[in-house]
């Protein structure tokens, strides 16, 4: 008897927490108006799209820290290179959630605030003359060379303390 009585409560709980989790990431992101995005999860600010074009690391970050800021309208210091965590914080699991094609051809699935042109994006972490590079189509990183650039892209983010 207790049994049926807790199954409803049960439920009710369920659909709150799904509810409230829903309306806690719609939280996460504030568009900026300036090509950016604040993410108030992280605790930084993305740019609200790629560089648009293929880059090997090293121009990826030059371009991140020295072109990316004068593209904007209002001035912010301390653009980076993303780690690899960052990136992953990004990448949406949920099977059901499809993404969008991206100008190279690519399914991506990461937030919807962010738009990206190809699926590959650098990361920070480097060793000796390798580079990780997330992978927005499937949710994985890997490493190679700094010197390639196969699709490569670069989401510049910057902290906000």
């Amino acid at each position: 008897m207790s049994r049926t009585k807790s199954t409803p409560i049960w439920i009710i709980l369920m659909c709150m927490f799904l509810f409230s989790t829903t309306v806690w990431s719609a939280d996460r992101f504030t568009d900026n108006g300036d090509g950016t995005v604040t993410d108030h999860q992280l605790g930084v600010m993305w740019a609200k799209t790629d560089n648009q074009g293929n880059i090997n690391w090293k121009q990826a970050d030059l371009w991140v820290r020295y072109t990316f800021p004068d593209t904007l309208k209002k001035k912010y210091d301390n653009w980076r290179l993303p780690t690899l965590a960052e990136l992953q914080s990004l990448y949406i699991q949920d099977n059901k959630y499809k993404g969008y094609e991206t100008d190279c051809g690519k399914q991506v699935k990461i937030v919807p605030d962010i738009k990206l042109t190809c699926d590959w994006i650098w990361a920070s972490e480097t060793s000796a003359i390798q580079a990780y590079i997330f992978n927005f189509n499937r949710g994985y990183h890997y490493s190679d060379r700094m010197v390639h650039n196969r699709n490569y892209r670069v989401l510049p983010v910057r902290d906000l303390k």
